[in-house]
């Protein structure tokens, strides 16, 4: 009986197949028949307990491998996500200054594209074309004036808007001039006009190339060394804009003959004084003379009193003149440095 009972409570596993031998001559076929059957049910019982436990072991291990995998996938799609809107909000704002440069070179094209063109094809007169092209020039100014800005206010300065700035400027402050040079007169010989255009885009080339050469990635931009390249070529601009508000003193009956005569008077000077003009300003813009930065001190509230008395001036002027206050006014910054520095008194040595 001792034998039956370590048959029925030891682990069939552990029960060797032939151990059936060792139940004893005094157990029945019914008991073997029992025996047997309780070892096969509990086995059956335990293997498949092992099988579940083993599955919801191995699901749970899936899940759990699916989440961490799941985890850094989602986060990883966010931070690309994340970086394709930042990098499409970078190329955004970079597109801004660039389109604003190549806005600057195209008013230059423009204006030297209507002044070569012949008077029959547009139907204008010669100085309705210098109007035209001296008012492209002024536009070029504005979006110069404005992309630097514009580079600096988003952070998208670089030294590819710089280079790409020198280029543009080169064309509207270089070239259109001296086309307005050689169309504005037509009484000095044509090699001398050509000669004096030509001095003038070279002397703006070195201007340029001098700036960009000298001025650091700290400058404050509150001052120029020389003449800046916009401020000769808006000068000469300026005398384009103006002659046909010229010409109307001169021939409008509403005026009085004295302003007829110095009209008048101005037409015909002009042919020979805006060339001279012209190697004046070319010049001034090589030279050391020390010019402000008006709009970067007036942006940044810097102004002196004289600045605002000076402007008081210049918008009376530009409501009586009209266009003929613009010269007077670009003049005026371009000769006041150079004759201020001329009569200054140096300190002693």
């Amino acid at each position: 009986m001792s034998e039956l009972t370590h048959g029925l409570f030891t682990d069939p596993d552990d029960r060797d197949p032939g151990d059936d031998r060792d139940l004893g001559d005094d157990a029945t076929e019914e008991d073997r028949e029992e025996i047997s059957g309780d070892a096969s049910r509990s086995g059956r019982a335990r293997d498949h307990g092992r099988a579940r436990d083993h599955g919801r072991a191995r699901d749970h291990g899936r899940t759990r491998d699916d989440e961490r995998e799941r985890g850094p996938g989602r986060s990883l799609r966010r931070r690309l996500r994340r970086r394709v809107r930042r990098r499409r909000r970078r190329i955004t704002l970079a597109v801004l200054p660039t389109m604003l440069t190549l806005g600057n070179g195209v008013c230059g094209l423009a204006a030297i594209a209507i002044a070569i063109s012949p008077t029959a094809s547009l139907g204008w007169p010669e100085e309705q074309k210098l109007f035209a092209a001296g008012l492209l020039i002024f536009g070029g100014m504005l979006f110069d004036a404005l992309d630097g800005s514009a580079a600096r206010l988003t952070g998208q300065a670089s030294q590819f808007g710089a280079e790409l700035d020198s280029l543009c400027d080169a064309i509207t402050f270089g070239t259109a001039p001296a086309v307005i040079i050689w169309r504005i007169s037509d009484v000095l010989p044509q090699r001398l006009t050509w000669a004096i255009g030509v001095l003038f885009t070279l002397c703006v080339l070195i201007r340029l190339a001098r700036f960009n050469v000298e001025t650091s990635e700290d400058d404050d931009h509150e001052g120029f060394d020389g003449l800046p390249s916009p401020a000769a070529a808006g000068t000469l601009a300026a005398f384009a804009i103006a002659m046909p508000n010229l010409a109307d003193f001169a021939t409008a009956a509403s005026y009085p003959v004295i302003v007829h005569n110095i009209a008048g008077w101005v037409l015909e000077a002009s042919h020979f004084f805006v060339p001279a003009l012209a190697l004046v300003l070319a010049y001034l813009m090589v030279s050391r003379f020390q010019y402000p930065h008006i709009l970067q001190q007036w942006f940044r509230g810097r102004r002196a009193p004289h600045q605002i008395g000076q402007a008081l001036f210049a918008v009376v002027g530009v409501f009586l003149l009209h266009w003929v206050a613009l010269p007077v006014v670009f003049c005026y910054y371009a000769f006041a440095s150079p004759i201020r520095s001329r009569f200054r008194p140096r300190p002693s040595e």
